[in-house]
């Protein structure tokens, strides 16, 4: 499909080594259109951004060309991470090929999961702030991980929203996932969102080697586990298919030895909406350099008069829904709004964060224990030796209420029934947690062929949460039975005149492209 790559016209401060022992090494890696690249442009899928070119390059992409990956081209994606469904980019709609053309592919990194889809690539990375990595991998039918916040490096990814970005990684296993983490878990000193290298010793003492243990000691840990879950994901607008396939998975977990433990997270039901408030109030504040004069693409206007010619540069450059969220996030941080939306998000968010915290057996490295008044608890909460409410070791629900959406369906859409996609994804990023979906066939008659199931870890608990996904795939793979089996493709034949619309729809800026 690419040409090779070739030796890059800017100098790179990271020199790729000999060939590395990992699989990454001469293998084809694709990125994010919102991650600095010194050789292709970096634009974040906006029109603002059309001509950018960054001169340096991402802290993971130097670390991927460091062990000799070969960097194949910029994925297509949400403006500047906007979006779940890849429906609001510069360069049009992220599509799967026929049949599935008019299914989303979800967003933000619609693109990246299309692109490891499709074996374009061995590994794509994208940027997960609210469930861009997960949901995308979910209805791709690849695996998404986003790992605990500060753990790879921030610095070269465009921000959207600074205390919730996170670089994730996604692939065709979770495997394949694990060994693309370790190579890039390192403290950055350019990225003041790094976990220091005294936190992560710290933060990864109870958990280290978890992968190990789990896969190579006769699955004793795996046995022993406690499979949490959440009774506030079971929501009305949860879809029967999804919330069948969510039982039988935890009656895969439970046939291999795993405890399945109800758990209560209170907080869940206000997570999305306090997430909206500080995604945009952080949007609107980082977006504001963007003006056509410091940054961006200038109006061609003949009035260059100071203010008119800002409303100019940024009404024609940025998209509808980037506008959209600019300016509800610019209320949200006005003197009028900052109390009661702001500052109240903040408050639900710590809530969150909480709710975590007393669930997992695991503390988090990073807080104080959670203290209990077991005299306000609800009578149904059930305890754990009277020290609080059950304690699990990991958490297991549905990445998306329902598979992939028909692009028709969101096109009649008002802009705000898109959230709903995120709402099993939000809890997670707000509470900074390490988080993975795992996909799941479906029958390709109802014109859905993935669901994606997410788990969840306590943070710093990355390694257990993807050895716990790679149990998942190989208990899938052997109870196909239980199982409605996908069928095969319906045999429409792609075009090469479609096939190149599709690979121009998901890299956006690429070697080139060989029909």
């Amino acid at each position: 499909m690419f040409s090779s790559q070739g030796r890059s016209k800017s100098k790179r401060k990271m020199e790729p080594k000999p060939r590395s022992p990992l699989w990454l090494a001469d293998r084809p890696v694709a990125v994010k259109d919102n991650i600095a690249t010194a050789d292709l442009p970096t634009t974040c899928a906006s029109g603002i951004l059309k001509n950018h070119q960054s001169p340096f390059e991402a802290s993971v992409v130097e670390q991927l060309r460091s062990i000799g990956a070969t960097i194949m081209g910029k994925t297509n994606m949400d403006e500047f991470g906007m979006g779940s469904h890849s429906t609001n980019s510069f360069f049009g709609t992220v599509t799967n090929p026929p049949p599935f053309d008019r299914l989303s592919v979800g967003g933000s990194s619609g693109g990246s999961a299309v692109a490891v889809a499709e074996n374009l690539v061995d590994l794509a990375i994208g940027t997960d702030t609210g469930g861009s990595v997960r949901l995308p991998a979910a209805y791709s039918g690849v695996v998404g991980f986003k790992p605990s916040y500060g753990i790879i490096s921030r610095w070269g990814v465009v921000p959207y929203a600074n205390s919730l970005d996170t670089v994730g990684i996604l692939a065709r296993s979770s495997e394949k996932v694990f060994k693309a983490f370790i190579s890039m878990r390192e403290h950055d000193p350019r990225d003041p969102t790094s976990l220091s290298e005294k936190s992560r010793m710290r933060a990864f003492t109870n958990s280290r080697n978890r992968w190990r243990k789990v896969r190579q000691q006769n699955h004793k840990d795996f046995q022993k586990l406690r499979i949490g879950v959440p009774e506030q994901y079971n929501i009305f607008e949860l879809d029967d298919r999804t919330r069948w396939a969510w039982q039988l998975i935890l009656m895969l977990f439970q046939d291999q030895g795993c405890t399945i433990v109800p758990i209560s997270l209170p907080n869940t039901e206000k997570a999305l909406p306090a997430y909206y408030v500080l995604a945009m109030a952080e949007a609107a504040s980082n977006l504001s350099k963007y003006d056509g004069v410091r940054y961006g693409t200038r109006s061609k206007s003949r009035d260059g008069a100071g203010d008119v010619l800002y409303s100019e540069s940024r009404g024609e450059g940025f998209g509808d829904e980037v506008k959209r969220r600019i300016l509800l996030g610019s209320y949200a941080l006005s003197s009028d709004a900052i109390d009661n939306y702001f500052i109240k998000a903040q408050k639900v968010r710590r809530l969150v964060q909480q709710d975590f915290d007393r669930v997992f057996s695991m503390p988090n490295p990073l807080r104080d224990p959670e203290q209990f008044d077991l005299s306000e608890m609800d009578e149904s909460i059930l305890l754990n030796n009277k020290l609080g409410p059950s304690q699990v070791d990991l958490i297991v629900c549905p990445t998306s209420p329902a598979p992939a959406p028909n692009l028709d369906d969101i096109t009649n859409q008002r802009p705000v029934d898109a959230y709903i996609n995120d709402v099993f994804t939000v809890p997670a990023s707000m509470a900074g947690l390490p988080a993975i979906s795992v996909p799941l066939k479906r029958r390709q008659e109802d014109g859905r062929r993935f669901d994606g199931m997410q788990i969840i870890g306590q943070y710093s608990d990355d390694n257990r949460v993807i050895a716990v996904a790679h149990e998942l795939e190989k208990l899938l793979k052997n109870n196909d039975a239980r199982w409605s089996r996908a069928e095969s493709d319906s045999g429409t034949a792609i075009s090469d005149r479609r096939w190149l619309d599709i690979m121009q729809l998901t890299f956006v800026h690429s070697r080139d492209v060989k029909v």
